[in-house]
C-alpha cells in the first residue's frame, strides 16, 4: 500500500500520448479567411465565395489542413499523398474527417495534381490571415506543418515539421474515438 501511494501521490508520471503538439483553442480563435473554394465551377462568384466562408464550410467534420503555394513542390506533394493516406487509413471512420490544403499565391495549381488527390478541398485563402492564426514551432513555417481542425471549429493540434505518418494515424485514431463529435 506504501508504494501505491507513493506512486500515485508522489511520483506523478510526465508521460505524454500524443506526437502532435496539442493547442489551447481560446488562443487561436478561427479568423475570417475569405478564401474561396478552387475548382468549383463557379469559384468566380463572390456569392458563393461568402457562402462556403472559408473552412466554416467544413464544420462538423474534423480537418486536417496544410499550407502551400500553388505549384506545390516535392515537399507538398508528399504532405498531400500523407493526408489522402491518413485519411484512408482511418477505415469506416474516414467520412469524418476533410482534407483541405490553402493556397496562399496567385500559383495556378496543377490539374493533374488535382485529379491525382481527388476528394481533396482547395481553398485559395489570404497568406498574412493565416500566418498570424496559426502557430508554427521555432524557426519554421506554417507550410511545414499539418494542422488539426475539431468539428467546432476550433483548431486543436499541430503536427511537427517533417512528421512521421506512422504517429500521425495514432493521434488521428485516438482523436476520433475519443469524440463523439463530428
Amino acid at each position: 500500500m506504501i508504494a501505491s501511494y507513493l506512486a500515485y501521490y508522489v511520483i506523478k508520471p510526465e508521460g505524454r500520448t500524443n506526437y502532435g503538439t496539442i493547442l489551447d483553442p481560446r488562443l487561436y480563435p478561427m479568423p475570417e479567411l475569405h478564401a474561396r473554394l478552387l475548382g468549383a465551377s463557379d469559384a468566380n462568384d463572390t456569392s458563393n465565395a461568402d457562402k462556403q466562408n472559408g473552412l466554416m464550410a467544413y464544420r462538423g467534420k474534423w480537418i486536417m489542413l496544410t499550407i502551400s503555394s500553388g505549384s506545390c513542390d516535392a515537399a507538398c506533394q508528399k504532405k498531400l499523398y500523407d493526408l489522402r493516406q491518413l485519411r484512408l487509413a482511418q477505415g469506416k471512420e474516414m467520412d469524418r474527417i476533410e482534407r483541405v490544403w490553402a493556397v496562399v499565391d496567385e500559383q495556378a495549381v496543377d490539374t493533374l495534381l488535382l485529379r491525382e488527390y481527388d476528394g481533396m478541398h482547395v481553398l485559395k485563402a489570404d497568406a498574412d490571415a493565416l500566418r498570424k492564426w496559426l502557430p508554427t514551432e521555432n524557426g519554421s513555417q506554417i507550410s511545414e506543418h499539418i494542422y488539426m481542425i475539431d468539428p467546432l471549429g476550433n483548431l486543436m493540434m499541430r503536427f511537427p515539421k517533417n512528421a512521421d505518418p506512422n504517429k500521425i494515424k495514432k493521434d488521428i485514431s485516438k482523436l476520433l474515438r475519443a469524440s463523439a463529435i463530428g
